[in-house]
């Protein structure tokens, strides 16, 4: 059965640079083992998630995407950043998933956000969430400004290093045969 690849896009619209970023990595590391991949985008959910009070009053939609996530071989999750962290709608979600079925988990972590000065959200804000789950941060977060974002990618060379490790990180978890190979 093929490994199961789970992306978690925390933007408020659909016109997204997380959702980019996150497809980009999902994808990516689909080509390099044949995973399966599915991206969630959260505003798709806002509605039913605002709506909830607990997980046995939730739309099937919205449940389905709290199952993929909690049977996931890998997430990469990315949000936007406001004001310093993670999305209320991102933060929402994951008060729903089950805090025993990340244990071990690994979750790539992304985030964007409009300048440099939001670049240790990833630090911050997202690998203290993931560490109350006690899931696998990869050790490479990955960070990208607005200006890093023109018709595409338009990342430096330390960035698209960087961002390559990041993927080599999630390959090497799903194969560890070919760990950095």
């Amino acid at each position: 059965m093929a490994k199961q690849i789970v992306g978690v896009a925390g933007s408020l619209s659909g016109v997204s640079k997380t959702h980019v970023l996150v497809e980009t990595i999902l994808d990516r590391v689909q080509r390099a083992t044949g995973a399966v991949g599915r991206i969630i985008p959260l505003h798709t959910l806002a509605p039913q998630l605002g709506a909830a009070t607990s997980r046995e009053d939730m739309a099937p939609e919205l449940k389905a995407a709290l199952r993929a996530v909690e049977n996931a071989d890998l997430l990469v999750v990315g949000s936007p950043v406001y004001k310093g962290s993670y999305t209320g709608l991102f933060k929402y979600f994951f008060d729903y998933v089950d805090f025993t079925a990340l244990q071990g988990k690994p979750v790539a972590l992304t985030a964007t956000g409009g300048g440099d000065r939001h670049a240790l959200v990833v630090e911050h804000q997202l690998r203290p969430l993931f560490g109350f789950f006690s899931a696998h941060a990869l050790p490479t977060g990955f960070y990208a400004s607005d200006r890093d974002f023109n018709d595409g990618f338009a990342f430096s060379a330390a960035q698209s290093a960087r961002l390559d490790q990041l993927v080599n990180e999630a390959i090497a978890v799903l194969e560890p045969s070919r760990a950095f190979a």
